[in-house]
């Protein structure tokens, strides 16, 4: 099948899925091709992969953004070269919204018109979507799909509460490569990372306001007060300046090792000891499906589909996101209790391998493919 896969570039859960998919759908024997303004943060270099970037000249007479225009243009051309099953648009505006204005253009050609599936991540509903200024176009763009997924049921139910979407949503939701996001100790990283045999706190994400990056630095003080620890922050974005103003206003300086964008989190995860994410929101949470299987304890907000993820007390735990001292008293558990940390994993590890390893979640959007493919 000839499948192509748009998705955002930058750092963040829908980017690493949409290109951990084009990856696993090209191993299993699929054409794919990827479109996007530039290469994806994860995307590697294999066989039966390819690229295709959009390129988008801004115009001094067009103040609007000229993706959209650019991105069905190249939709229309990748779709006529290479005769695509599919396009899966990865977020609903303005990827659905390109793909749709690309399979009229291409109908109206005489040419046959692939089929269009949309994934809705989170932001293009919880935040755009809701935008009075882009709720009736997100809403129709997301009907024209022919199908609609969507990362977790809290996801699903936001988008009928927020837009008056008509269309059924299938909820499939994010996974790993199991076989590569393992836990993998790298000689020599522990000892680096806490040069005194410190527990290591770990935060991962793309540091914008939802993720609450200053309430990771509070958290970690509280850590702190009760025993020796490291903070790691992993990643990059808007709120990294703010939480550096704040771990120096609280003297930690000298705890906190910032780390920046990596391509492959598992070293730093298989040498940490717990993960805070205490995000406003979360339409799924891949940094705490990514720890878990590095077997490294979560302790996250009880918001969106993190719930979907973890159970609270068996395979990680979950707190109001006001509960700053609570999510502290949690990491201290698992940091003073090995037994509790043990059992905490390995439920999570199980957890994982059971329902959300990519030879669980692909076939099913395979699935949806094929019955895509048979319909038209």
């Amino acid at each position: 099948m000839n499948i192509g896969i748009i998705c955002y570039a930058s750092v963040g859960g829908s980017g690493v899925v949409a290109t951990e998919l084009a990856s696993a759908l090209a191993a299993r024997g699929h054409d794919v091709h990827v479109l996007s303004s530039e290469t994806p943060f994860r995307l590697r270099d294999e066989p039966r992969l390819s690229f295709h970037k959009v390129d988008a000249p801004a115009y001094p007479l067009f103040r609007e953004p000229q993706y959209l225009l650019s991105l069905a243009t190249r939709i229309v051309q990748v779709s006529r070269a290479r005769a695509l099953d599919i396009v899966h648009a990865h977020y609903a505006v303005p990827h659905a919204a390109a793909a749709y204005l690309a399979r009229q253009i291409i109908a109206d050609s005489g040419r046959r018109v692939p089929g269009i599936v949309a994934t809705l991540h989170g932001t293009d509903i919880t935040l755009v979507g809701r935008d009075p200024s882009y709720s009736e176009t997100v809403a129709y763009c997301i009907d024209q799909a022919d199908i609609v997924t969507a990362v977790s049921e809290s996801l699903k139910a936001d988008t009928y509460r927020a837009l008056r979407v008509k269309k059924p949503i299938e909820v499939i939701p994010n996974f790993l490569d199991c076989q590569r996001h393992t836990r993998l100790p790298v000689p020599g990283l522990r000892e680096e990372l806490a040069p005194d045999g410190q527990p290591i706190v770990v935060h991962m994400s793309n540091f914008r306001p939802v993720k609450r990056v200053e309430t990771v630095v509070e958290i970690f003080r509280r850590i702190r007060q009760q025993r020796p620890a490291r903070l790691l922050l992993v990643g990059d974005g808007p709120d990294l300046g703010t939480a550096q103003m704040r771990i120096a206003e609280y003297g930690l300086q000298d705890d906190v090792d910032v780390r920046g964008e990596l391509l492959d989190v598992t070293p730093i995860l298989s040498a940490s000891d717990v993960l805070l994410l205490p995000s406003a929101q979360e339409s799924f949470g891949l940094a705490a499906l990514e720890a878990m299987a590095c077997e490294v304890p979560v302790v996250a907000s009880r918001v969106g589909g993190l719930p979907e993820v973890i159970e609270h007390g068996r395979t990680g735990f979950l707190h109001a996101p006001d509960d700053v001292q609570g999510m502290a008293m949690s990491a201290l558990s698992v940091l003073d209790d090995p037994e509790l940390r043990a059992r905490i994993t390995a439920e999570a590890l199980r957890t994982v391998n059971e329902r959300f390893c990519v030879d669980v979640v692909v076939p099913r959007y395979e699935a949806c493919y094929d019955r895509l493919v048979a319909s038209h």
